[in-house]
């Protein structure tokens, strides 16, 4: 009895040592608002990876098509959106404030258009985030805007490639040097200033694939799309580009704690 109890003791030691040590490393979902890697569609909506339930809904046509390169991604055709519940997002307050980053793949037609990747209008009529690939002016966009639609950055940088799969990464943290940064296929091709809060008035909707007042249809393909509350690093950035988003978030601190827990629970 004597030696089981002492085993225990061990094990549990290991345990807290295990899991402090994942803690230190970090949890690498954390600031995650939503993520959808558009494997499956159910009942007429996208599910969201993160766990924070902000399934999208689907408006028009979105298929999910098997890609050579990428595997199961979205299909847009133009016009068509997933739907957020802005709602949902303000009540378990993660909508993104003092940082701010849009992640994707994207694989646009080449029709002389602006696509939009995600939008959210505030209740004044405010654009508060325009991450864009900007196939006719032959850029890319980031921007965003604080409270009254004070303008945090527009930055316009990089040059598209309409018909083949880009990686798209919008960053900002108010708290870095520099403020914001995109990183266009893991390379940072522009930098701004910014130290505001974005507004968390997300009143007239957010969308992925389209604005909310139906311009800038994202017409293409989509893949592993996600908002942060959160800023990147370009090491962070060419991970995710190298493992995917589910490679990234592998290591998570609650999941490693049940694990291990179950596993000292089955050794007592």
């Amino acid at each position: 009895m004597k030696i089981k109890v002492f085993i225990s003791h061990i094990l549990t030691l290991v345990l807290i040592s295990g899991v402090l040590q994942v803690f230190a490393a970090g949890d690498k979902s954390e600031g995650l608002v939503f993520y959808y890697d558009y494997s499956e569609i159910n009942s007429g909506k996208v599910a969201d990876k993160s766990g924070n339930g902000y399934d999208g809904e689907i408006e028009g046509n979105i298929k999910i098509v098997e890609d050579p390169n990428r595997g199961k991604v979205a299909k847009f055709e133009s016009g068509s959106y997933l739907k957020l519940e802005p709602e949902k997002v303000k009540k378990d307050g993660n909508i993104p404030t003092n940082a701010f980053s849009v992640l994707a793949w994207a694989n646009v037609e080449d029709n002389g258009a602006h696509h939009a990747i995600f939008n959210a209008r505030s209740a004044d009529n405010t654009w508060l985030t325009h991450p864009e690939i900007r196939v006719g002016e032959a850029t890319y966009r980031w921007l965003l805007r604080a409270a009254a639609g004070n303008k945090i950055f527009d930055m316009k940088a990089g040059s598209p490639k309409p018909g083949k799969w880009v990686h798209y990464a919008g960053t900002y943290d108010r708290n870095r040097k520099p403020g914001a940064i995109l990183f266009i296929d893991g390379k940072p091709v522009g930098e701004a200033a910014g130290d505001l809060p974005v507004s968390a008035d997300w009143d007239q909707g957010a969308r992925v694939g389209f604005n909310i007042d139906n311009k800038r249809p994202f017409t293409g393909m989509m893949d592993e799309v996600s908002v942060w509350e959160r800023g990147f690093s370009q090491e962070e950035v060419q991970e995710i580009i190298e493992k995917g988003l589910d490679g990234f978030l592998a290591v998570n601190p609650a999941e490693k704690l049940a694990t291990t827990w179950a596993t000292v629970k089955s050794n007592r």
